[in-house]
């Protein structure tokens, strides 16, 4: 195992009406008036949106609102979250809604902490240097931005999909109520989950030697998302169902799973990114259409690893070797996708990918042929090429 460094700061506060202790947890920070940033109607319709504005009234709170959020966040609200937040004096973001949202309140906190274009930050062309604090009212588990310290951007300019990791943007509290995802549609609710179980699979698959307990943590948090998501499908209003996925979706993306290891391979995400921002497909679910085709492409490099996986994770009976038993457990893992209804190729998903498409998707992944992606297998152009070749069908 490697040395490593473990930093989980962010306050959660878990459990039915949480939602209650919103004016305390902002009072707490501190601030002279807070931008409330959330996604389409659900929000309101729900009457979680009332429930928060009221909260924060009652404590004094001045605050301004900007919903919109979509999937796959866009850079042209981030920038006016950011205009409006100058000119309004805000020094507080509070994120309500899932990933996505979270997500778009981290941007716009980078962006009103720091001079210049925030897009910089996510083209790595700069480092930020300050963050302003964000808060997060969970309605969706999948993403884990409520504890992370990434953010994902889409740029309309190009649809390039871009990630930023960085310890300033990591929330001050999060609160989670399992039962705000009562009503999330049954295909959010598993492409959620497999986003909670890729974010702990990319970090799973190393070359390097691993500590027992960090795999150990890594392959019943995956066990246990599989067990409940396959309940909540089968009963929205599962507390203890829901609650786990939420809980598993921070502890997914909060570090806890990559403790000794190399940081993971992130191939999977960096393959989806391209198909997200492209064609603004949810994330999980691209994520399980190419994760199977990476999966046999790397497996040769490192049969043993993929194997402990079919095992542990797939209870999968061993094989006559390790290449066999690591084909099986990927195997497995394809018919538990389809299961709960992901998919796992990608014109499963309405995607009829040309040449030309696949070429320009390669290219753009590998940041037009500057760098290779991942590290169990380090993908060049043409072996990402070659993977979304592989998942098209």
């Amino acid at each position: 195992m490697l040395d490593f460094e473990y930093c989980a700061p962010t306050h959660v506060v878990f459990g039915k009406h949480a939602v209650e202790r919103i004016g305390e947890l902002v009072t707490d920070q501190n601030c002279k008036k807070v931008l409330i940033h959330y996604g389409g109607g659900s929000a309101k319709r729900s009457g979680l949106l009332d429930r928060v504005t009221t909260a924060l009234e009652q404590s004094q709170i001045s605050y301004i609102l900007l919903g919109g959020v979509v999937p796959n966040p866009r850079l042209s609200l981030v920038r006016e979250g950011i205009e409006l937040c100058k000119r309004e004096g805000v020094d507080f973001i509070l994120a309500v809604g899932g990933g996505s949202v979270i997500d778009s309140s981290k941007a716009i906190a980078y962006g009103i902490a720091n001079d210049g274009d925030v897009w910089d930050f996510y083209s790595k062309k700069r480092v930020p240097q300050a963050c302003a604090p964000v808060g997060a009212v969970l309605t969706i588990a999948a993403a884990g931005s409520e504890m992370s310290n990434s953010s994902v951007i889409t740029n309309e300019d190009g649809w390039l999909k871009r990630g930023l990791n960085c310890e300033l943007c990591r929330c001050k509290f999060a609160i989670m109520d399992p039962t705000l995802t009562y009503t999330l549609p049954p295909y959010q609710t598993a492409s959620g989950a497999a986003d909670i179980m890729m974010h702990t699979m990319e970090r799973y698959f190393t070359q390097v030697d691993t500590l027992n307990l960090t795999d150990a943590i890594a392959e019943n948090l995956l066990k246990s998302v599989m067990r409940d998501v396959t309940a909540a499908l089968n009963d929205p209003e599962d507390y203890d169902a829901r609650a786990g996925l939420m809980w598993a979706s921070s502890l997914s993306h909060n570090g806890l799973t990559g403790c000794g290891t190399d940081g993971g391979d992130w191939s999977c995400h960096q393959l989806e990114h391209e198909l997200g921002g492209k064609y603004d497909i949810a994330h999980g679910a691209g994520l399980c259409a190419v994760w199977s085709s990476w999966a046999r492409t790397v497996m040769p490099t490192n049969p043993s690893r993929f194997a402990k996986f079919a095992v542990h994770v797939m209870d999968v009976q061993p094989g006559a070797d390790d290449t066999e038993t690591a084909n099986l457990g990927i195997d497995a893992m394809e018919r538990f996708f389809e299961s709960i209804g992901m998919p796992t190729r990608i014109n499963q998903m309405g995607i009829d990918l040309t040449e030309e498409d696949m070429r320009e998707l390669a290219y753009k992944c590998s940041f037009m042929d500057t760098r290779k992606i991942g590290r169990f297998l380090p993908l060049d152009k043409q072996a990402i090429y070659t993977i979304y070749q592989k998942a098209k069908a």
